[in-house]
C-alpha cells in the first residue's frame, strides 16, 4: 500500500515538474521551430482530448487554467484508490452464516484443527481472526480470545487502508479550487485597476476562472466523499461479522 502511495505522489510529481523541463529545452532551441513544435504538439493533444472527453470538457477545462491540473492529478489519483478499496472490501466480504455453519459444528466436536483448516483457506478479516482464534484452541478460551483480539487489530488496520488517501482527495479538491477562485478574482481586480473603470467584460473572463475551478473542486470532492461513505459503511459491517464470529465460537467452544 506504501509502494502504490510513493508511486501515486511520484507521479503527481512528475506532472508538475515536466512541463518546467521542457520548457527549459525547448527555450534552449531556435523560436521558430520551438513554436512550430508547441503548436504541433499541443493540437495533437488537445484534438485527442476532444476526442475522448468531448470538445465542451476540453474547453471548459481550458478556461479553468492552471488550478485544473492539479485538480486532474486529484481525480486521478481518488479514482485509483476508489477502484482499489472496492476491490479490496469486495473480496473481504464472506457469506458469514455460510461459513459459520462449517466452523461451529466442527468446534463442537473438538475438531479445531479441521475447523481451522477450512479458516485458513477462506479470504477476508473474518475467516483471519476465527483461524487466529482456532490455533490457540488449546491454550483455553483466555488464549483463544486473547488471539482473536490481537488478529482483530491487525485486520482493522487493512481495512482501514486507503480512507487516508481519500480524506486527502476531499479536502484538497475544494481547496484547489478555492486557490483557482482566488486566483481568478486577482486577476478580475488587476483588469479593473489597468482599465480604470467597472466594466462587465472586463472581469468577466477572471470570474469565469473562479466559478469554473471552485465547481471543478466540488465535482471531485463530492464523488469521492459518496464512495467514502459507501467504504465506511461496508467496513462496520465486517467489523459486526467480526464480533457475530467470534462470539459463536467462544460459544461452541465453551
Amino acid at each position: 500500500m506504501r509502494k502504490f502511495s510513493y508511486i501515486m505522489l511520484l507521479i503527481a510529481l512528475v506532472s508538475l515538474v515536466m512541463p518546467g523541463i521542457a520548457f527549459a529545452q525547448e527555450a534552449a532551441e531556435e523560436a521558430a521551430a520551438t513554436t512550430t513544435a508547441e503548436v504541433a504538439s499541443a493540437g495533437g493533444l488537445e484534438s485527442f482530448a476532444e476526442l475522448v472527453f468531448g470538445s465542451g470538457l476540453v474547453k471548459w477545462f481550458k478556461d479553468g487554467g492552471w488550478a485544473m491540473w492539479p485538480i486532474l492529478i486529484l481525480v486521478i489519483y481518488g479514482l485509483a484508490y476508489i477502484v482499489w478499496k472496492f476491490i479490496a472490501l469486495m473480496y473481504a466480504r464472506v457469506n458469514l452464516n455460510a461459513f459459520l455453519d462449517k466452523i461451529v459444528p466442527l468446534v463442537k466436536e473438538k475438531k479445531f484443527k479441521e475447523a481451522a483448516e477450512i479458516a485458513k483457506n477462506t479470504r477476508g478479516p473474518v475467516a483471519a481472526i476465527v483461524y487466529a482464534g482456532l490455533l490457540k484452541a488449546d491454550g483455553g478460551i483466555p488464549a483463544v480470545e486473547k488471539a482473536i483480539e490481537n488478529a482483530a487489530m491487525i485486520e482493522m488496520s487493512y481495512l482501514e487502508k486507503g480512507f487516508l488517501e481519500l480524506s486527502t482527495v476531499i479536502t484538497l479538491g475544494p481547496m484547489m479550487g478555492f486557490l483557482g477562485t482566488v486566483t481568478g478574482m486577482i486577476s478580475a481586480f488587476d483588469a479593473i485597476a489597468a482599465a480604470r473603470a467597472v466594466d462587465a467584460t472586463i472581469v468577466a473572463s477572471g470570474i469565469k476562472i473562479s466559478l469554473i475551478t471552485t465547481q471543478a473542486g466540488l465535482i471531485v470532492a463530492i464523488p469521492v466523499q459518496f464512495f467514502n461513505n459507501i467504504f465506511v459503511t461496508m467496513v462496520d459491517g465486517m467489523v459486526i461479522d467480526m464480533q457475530k464470529a467470534t462470539e459463536k465460537v467462544v460459544e461452541a467452544m465453551l
